[in-house]
C-alpha cells in the first residue's frame, strides 16, 4: 500500500507528466490530455454498461439552488463539504476597497454576500427537485443518468486521488423499495466486476457518509447498520485503499424533501451509484503506469474497444 512518502512521488510524478496541472492549491488541479482521455474512456465503459437501463438523460451545471442544499439537509449533515457561491455587494468606494485588500492578498470577503446557488456537493442532488417537476413516477419506476458531472467538496487534502473538485458520473433509480434496493445491490456487484476486469484490486465494503459532529456520528452508524452505503476501494496513493465508486440507498429521504410520488400518491424511494472518474483514471494509471501501450491488452479493450 502507499505511504506517505509514495504518496508525494506520485503526485509529483503525475504534476511532472501533465497528467495534472498544479494550481497551487491543495486538492484543485488542472487535467491534462492523459487523464481527460482515460476518464473519458472510462465514462464511456459505464455508459455502454448502462445502455440497459434506458434511462432519462439530464445535466446540470456544477452550481445548484442553496434552496436545494437547505431542503435535503446536506447543511446539518455534512456542512463541513459545503461551499456556497459569494459575490460582490456594494458601491463604487466598496468596490476599491475589495481591489485594494485584494491585491494584498488580504481578506476581502467582508464585501462579499451569499448568493442563491451553491456548489453541488453530490451529482445527483439537481435530479431530485427537477425529476419530482416533471410529474408521478412512471410505471415501473425511472432511471435517470445525470452524467459526468463536476462536484465540488470542500476538501483539501495532499493526496492526489482526493481533489476538491472533481468528476462524478452518477446515476438514480426512483421506485418503488424492492425496485431501487435490487437495482443498487446489481450495480454494485456489476461495477465491482467492471472494475476488477480492468485490472483493478477491488474491494467492496461497507461505508458511511462522512456525515458532521456528534450527531453524525449516529448517522454513520446507522447507515451502516442498515447496509445502506457500498464502495468499491482500490490502491492509489493513500495508505489505505480508496473509494472509486459508491451504492447508496435513501428510503424515502430525498423523495419526502422534493415531492416524488407514484401515481397513486405513495412516496417513492430513491437509490444511486457515483463513478468517480478522476479517481479511476489515477487507479489506473497506478496498477498499469504512465505508458498506455503497455497496458494490458485486455484493459485496452475495455476501455478502447
Amino acid at each position: 500500500m502507499a505511504g506517505t512518502t509514495d504518496q508525494e512521488a506520485f503526485r509529483t510524478q503525475l504534476i511532472d507528466t501533465g497528467v495534472l496541472l498544479d494550481t497551487g492549491v491543495r486538492g484543485v488541479f488542472g487535467q491534462g490530455a492523459a487523464l481527460l482521455e482515460i476518464a473519458a474512456a472510462v465514462d464511456a465503459l459505464v455508459t455502454r454498461k448502462a445502455a440497459d437501463e434506458r434511462a432519462l438523460r439530464v445535466s446540470f451545471p456544477p452550481v445548484m439552488p442553496r434552496r436545494v442544499l437547505e431542503d435535503n439537509g446536506y447543511l446539518g449533515s455534512c456542512p463541513q463539504l459545503a461551499a456556497t457561491v459569494f459575490s460582490f455587494e456594494g458601491d463604487e468606494d466598496a468596490a476599491t476597497d475589495q481591489a485594494a485588500v485584494a491585491a494584498g492578498h488580504g481578506d476581502w470577503s467582508g464585501h462579499q454576500r451569499a448568493t442563491d446557488v451553491v456548489m453541488v456537493p453530490a451529482a445527483c442532488h439537481p435530479v431530485y427537485p427537477a425529476v419530482a417537476a416533471l410529474g408521478p413516477v412512471p410505471d415501473g419506476g425511472q432511471t435517470v443518468d445525470a452524467g459526468a458531472a463536476w462536484v465540488f467538496r470542500r476538501e483539501p487534502s495532499n493526496d492526489p486521488a482526493r481533489m476538491q473538485a472533481f468528476h462524478q458520473r452518477e446515476v438514480v433509480r426512483i421506485g418503488t423499495p424492492d425496485d431501487v434496493a435490487a437495482w443498487r445491490d446489481g450495480w454494485r456487484d456489476r461495477a465491482a466486476g467492471m472494475l476488477a476486469g480492468l485490472g483493478l484490486d477491488t474491494a467492496v465494503d461497507e461505508a458511511n457518509d462522512p456525515f458532521f459532529g456528534r450527531a453524525g456520528r449516529l448517522l454513520a452508524r446507522s447507515q451502516r447498520a442498515q447496509k445502506l452505503k457500498f464502495e468499491i476501494t482500490v490502491p492509489i496513493a493513500s495508505p489505505e485503499p480508496t473509494a472509486v465508486a459508491s451504492f447508496n440507498a435513501h428510503g424515502d429521504h430525498f423523495a419526502t424533501a422534493f415531492g416524488l410520488k407514484h401515481a397513486d400518491g405513495t412516496v417513492a424511494h430513491t437509490a444511486c451509484l457515483g463513478f468517480g472518474l478522476e479517481r479511476i483514471s489515477l487507479a489506473l494509471l497506478r496498477a498499469h503506469g504512465f505508458d498506455r501501450e503497455a497496458w494490458p491488452e485486455p484493459v485496452r479493450a475495455d476501455l478502447w474497444p
